[in-house]
């Protein structure tokens, strides 16, 4: 009788095995076909027979599982997504083998592909933290991807989820990330530079498709740029002491490092420090002297600081670099015209003796001479930004007390123009 029973187990776990086994076929022969939504229903039917299948069963049950959600997924169902990511971590656990291992490979591939379209699109839409989970998720399933993290955090950082944020940056600087990577370049036929995968794509685009000038070239490190957001948020934390012990190792490590040094600048006007920012900037400047960007940073800190001469000749310099640059020539005029409250309020002040009236018109011939010089600057900024509503409505005010009644009108119709003059 015990034999009869064992028998009769042996046979019902054949048949099993054989039910699970054939369910696995359907469904991969139904994805082979296109046919998604069948091949999830076999795969349904064969999960609750995966017991008694083995190893390289389970393997290719999970396998195809991947594919499966990964194409009803498309990137549009993060769920779908997640659970095709927890089928391939499956597979990969159990070890698969022979022609497993290239599927397995190439339906990581597509799932990751899938994963960070979508999270562009999430980013692109500002749904930060949509974008991170999927990034995140491409990580998962390609580890040597570090890049996915890094993008992550960032998206955190948009979302204003720094606690997360920061748990992902120190990850990432625990790894030893940098970000550095060689980009394959080459110029096409129409004279635009093109990006390959590898140095074969970028050498058979110059043998294939006449493609010309191919180099490799190195990307900066991204170490600079995370170091700044992990000591911003400890210091939005007030968390001051952490911030300056990370910038301090890192400085340490790496004196040499420009772009840390920024990061250390950013840090010290951050905390208010102005004397250590301009010290620093000063520093970056010299390994970039005709950077009109780094003068116009300088000029910035030194406004906030009051000191506002120090600006206007920072601003002038990032001027002398790039004469077009509209942001630093509204700034000189606005760091000028903040002088006028003070020349208007002793003007108001003032009583009607000959002494008081001597002193009015001096100080009436100071604020025209103001006005005169922050013409030019205020003239060329309209010159680039011609939409800008309020500082056309400056300069149109400006001509009016200076008496430039034809540049006047010009203005003053433009801004009617603009916006009904409101």
């Amino acid at each position: 009788m015990k034999n009869r029973i064992l028998i009769a187990g042996l046979m019902l776990a054949s048949v099993t095995v054989m039910a699970q086994k054939k369910e696995i076929k359907k469904a991969d022969k139904a994805l082979k076909s296109g046919d998604t939504a069948a091949a999830i229903d076999y795969l349904n039917q064969a999960e609750s027979l995966l017991g008694a299948a083995d190893k390289s069963q389970k393997v290719q049950y999970y396998l195809i599982k991947t594919e499966a959600l990964t194409k009803d997924a498309g990137t549009a169902n993060y769920d779908k997504m997640k659970a095709a990511s927890d089928a391939l971590m499956k597979a990969g656990e159990l070890g698969p083998s022979g022609d497993n291992v290239a599927r397995m490979e190439a339906a990581a591939e597509a799932l990751k592909i899938n994963l960070v379209n979508s999270a562009i699109a999430d980013q692109n839409s500002k749904n930060y933290q949509m974008a991170s989970k999927k990034l995140l998720e491409g990580y998962r399933v390609s580890p040597k991807d570090t890049s996915y993290m890094y993008y992550a955090a960032g998206n955190l950082v948009n979302g204003k989820d720094f606690d997360n944020a920061l748990t992902y940056y120190k990850k990432l600087l625990e790894l030893g990330y940098t970000g550095i990577k060689t980009e394959y370049i080459t110029t096409d036929a129409d004279g635009k530079e093109v990006a390959h995968a590898s140095a074969d794509e970028r050498d058979k685009a110059v043998l294939l498709y006449g493609h010309t000038n191919a180099i490799d070239r190195t990307t900066n490190s991204q170490k600079g740029d995370i170091l700044q957001k992990v000591t911003l948020i400890h210091i939005n934390r007030g968390e001051n002491d952490e911030a300056l012990a990370i910038m301090k190792e890192a400085r340490e490590a790496n004196p040499g490092d420009i772009n840390l040094i920024r990061s250390e600048a950013d840090l010290a006007y951050k905390m208010g420090d102005m004397e250590k920012y301009d010290s620093l900037m000063n520093e970056v400047i010299k390994s970039d002297p005709n950077n009109h960007e780094l003068y116009y940073n300088l000029g910035v800190g030194a406004a906030s600081n009051g000191q506002n001469d120090k600006a206007i000749a920072y601003y002038k310099k990032a001027l002398e670099i790039k004469p077009d640059y509209d942001i630093a020539q509204i700034n000189i005029a606005a760091v000028m015209l903040s002088g006028e409250g003070a020349i208007v309020e002793e003007m108001n002040g003032l009583g009607m003796s000959k002494a008081d009236e001597k002193r009015y018109d001096e100080l009436k011939n100071q604020r025209t001479k103001l006005y005169e010089d922050v013409l030019p600057y205020l003239e060329a900024a309209v010159k680039s930004k011609s939409d800008n509503i309020e500082l056309v409505r400056t300069l149109m005010n400006i001509y009016s007390q200076l008496g430039k009644d034809a540049e006047y009108k010009a203005m003053k119709a433009k801004l009617e123009a603009m916006d009904g003059g409101q």
